[in-house]
């Protein structure tokens, strides 16, 4: 669509361009800025379409910056068009420096040039020229044959002309004090003087003035003999050739504005195609809020949104599927209200999220407070949870006061782990969750943790022993490898027991799981640091104090290892997974999940490799 836009424009321009300027034979009358003098022949404009038989040598204008009409004459003086009278013949012209005297007329020889100076009655020109003096004394002399030159004197010395041919003149200055300048001939005395700033030249060849009398145009009219000299004619003036195109550009307006109203039509079937969908997506989700009216969570109107927000007021975070902001029910109960995007999927996530968090009752399961549904609008009500998300308190080894300590980390990690097998076990369906990561366990005021962000999330049957995907889904750090690729199993509950094994691992080492880049590409995958620091009895945090921490750490990291195992059968359900946790003896060190890739270093400061280069996205259908 947009290449068709593209051509058919580059069409219309085309038209156009070939309309308007179909008429380049035509010397068409100009003015620089549309307020300067009319250029038309003998005269042309430079840097225009304008051909070159619109004008003679040395009659070319060019238009400055500042719209002003310029005419160079020989020897590089440039002078600005004031007017130019084409019955007369005659152009005027004003020097830019306010002061003819001062360099142009010094320079200014019209030999070479098509214009001469104007002698007539009305400009007078003294033909023998000036002599220009420069005196550090005044005299009081003034008269027809000596001149002070106002725009060229100061109070420290004085500019006088003397004419040429009146020697007895000199006597009347002060010669001691007088050095001589140079000479101006053929000069209109008013310029010379400085009290005018205006020069008139006129032409004679080629004439064209009985054509101007007649109200006609004026062109060259090359004659047939060999010499190749160029005479005039008068013609007609096109009175019809702005009608003309006009006409065209009429037409060129009306193919445009036709092609404008499909774009428009188009345009409109378009938002009222995205309408109609909208509006049987939300009917299907009416549909399943009927259905659900009976469940616990609220309804709220997107009102009642905006007056619990307090008109979005508090935000405190932003993810892939909307934002979420701080609200208030009434004094006492705090919530998390997120809007969705209405520009992401079809509503599933809204309908995953309610249909999954609203039949969930667990202490490490966020509640769901309720929900709004208001036409395309979308939101979620959640219990608020003051100590935010546990990434704040794992992401730096380095940050002391963000430690919450190994027994409390324990305490966590046993919530997220009871949380998961009541996920997996404790619902009338197995609901899988695909994202557990740091970001998405709250903690309350007591650091409890709690699962949330269940736009993810897959419900299957118990006895289901796989689960079928179209796309990869999850955290890039903990997803599990048989979602990349079923080279390493079925996809199964064991996914979410893979991202547990690989918070804990995070839990220890202080790592962030989620920076991915060229540069911190090991900070991806760091099971095997972890690995090679247990067999080879080093710390790997740095506030390990006693023993008992350190019985702690080696659990945690133990038993995230035995999560992490590639193939999927050899991971522990996440029953047994708590079991470990809450044990005191002594668990076994799970078998080595890298030895069938490369073999495992000594110096166990960062991982050794990039397991992304081992999986292989599987395209599947349901």
């Amino acid at each position: 669509m947009a290449i068709s836009c593209s051509f058919f424009l580059f069409m219309v321009f085309t038209m156009m361009d070939h309309h308007v300027g179909g008429h380049e034979n035509v010397c068409e009358e100009l003015r620089c800025g549309g307020k300067g003098p009319a250029i038309r022949f003998h005269f042309r404009l430079s840097h225009t379409r304008q051909p070159d038989h619109c004008s003679f040598p040395g009659f070319t204008l060019s238009c400055t910056d500042s719209n002003q009409t310029l005419l160079e004459l020989p020897i590089s003086v440039k002078l600005f068009v004031k007017k130019i009278n084409y019955k007369t013949q005659v152009i005027q012209l004003f020097d830019p420096n306010h002061c003819f005297p001062r360099d142009q007329l010094s320079r200014l020889n019209l030999s070479s040039s098509p214009f001469q100076f104007l002698f007539d009655e009305q400009y007078y020109y003294y033909p023998r020229g000036y002599g220009l003096f420069n005196c550090s004394q005044s005299t009081n002399q003034s008269n027809d044959m000596i001149r002070r030159i106002s725009c060229l004197s100061d109070p420290t010395h004085q500019v006088y002309a003397l004419k040429f041919g009146y020697d007895q003149s000199l006597m009347e200055l002060p010669i001691s004090s007088c050095t001589k300048m140079y000479n101006i001939p053929y000069i209109a005395e008013g310029a010379v003087t400085g009290d005018a700033n205006i020069l008139h030249l006129n032409w004679s060849s080629p004439d064209c003035r009985h054509c101007e009398r007649r109200s006609k145009n004026c062109r060259i009219l090359k004659n047939n003999n060999s010499t190749g000299e160029s005479k005039t004619e008068c013609f007609p003036r096109q009175r019809n050739h702005a009608k003309g195109t006009s006409t065209k550009l009429v037409i060129v307006g009306a193919i445009l504005g036709s092609f404008l109203l499909v774009l428009l039509v188009f345009a409109i079937y378009r938002v009222y195609r995205y309408d109609k969908v909208e509006k049987e997506n939300q009917a299907k989700i009416e549909m399943f809020l009927e259905d659900y009216r009976n469940l616990k969570p609220s309804r709220y109107t997107y009102s009642d949104i905006r007056r619990i927000t307090n008109e979005f007021a508090d935000k405190l975070g932003q993810g892939a599927y909307g934002t979420v902001f701080k609200g208030k029910l009434s004094n006492e109960i705090y919530v998390a209200v997120k809007i969705l995007n209405t520009s992401k999927g079809k509503g599933e996530e809204f309908l995953n999220e309610v249909g999954t968090m609203g039949t969930i009752h667990h202490v490490n399961v966020v509640r769901l407070v309720g929900f709004c549904a208001d036409g395309f609008r979308r939101a979620l009500v959640y219990e608020f949870l003051s100590n935010n998300s546990l990434d704040k308190f794992i992401s730096s080894a380095d940050v002391k006061n963000q430690f919450l300590g190994w027994d409390k980390l324990q305490d966590i990690a046993i919530g997220i782990a009871k949380g998961i097998e009541y996920l997996h076990q404790g619902c009338d369906q197995r609901i899988l969750h695909f994202d557990i990561k740091p970001h998405n366990i709250l903690l309350d005021h007591n650091f409890n943790p709690k699962i949330s962000d269940f736009g993810l999330a897959k419900l299957c049957s118990k006895d289901q022993s796989a689960v079928s995907m179209t796309t990869a889904r999850g955290t890039m750090g903990y997803i599990a490898p048989e979602v990349f690729s079923r080279n390493f199993g079925n996809v199964t509950y064991k996914v979410d027991v893979y991202s547990f094994g690989m918070l804990l691992l995070e839990m220890v080492g202080g790592r962030k799981n989620t920076e991915v880049t060229t540069e911190n590409i090991s900070q991806v995958y760091f099971p095997e640091w972890i690995y090679n620091c247990l067999e080879q009895k080093e710390d790997f945090r740095v506030f390990v104090e006693d023993d008992g921490d350190a019985q702690i750490a080696k659990k945690l990291a133990i038993v995230g290892l035995w999560c992490i195992q590639w193939n999927p059968m050899n991971r522990p359900s996440m029953k047994v997974a708590v079991q470990m946790l809450e044990g005191g003896g002594n668990l076994t060190m799970p078998p080595n999940p890298f030895a069938s890739t490369t073999t495992t270093r000594t110096n166990a400061r960062t991982p050794a490799m990039d397991f992304r280069q081992e999986l292989q996205v599987i395209p599947e259908s349901e």
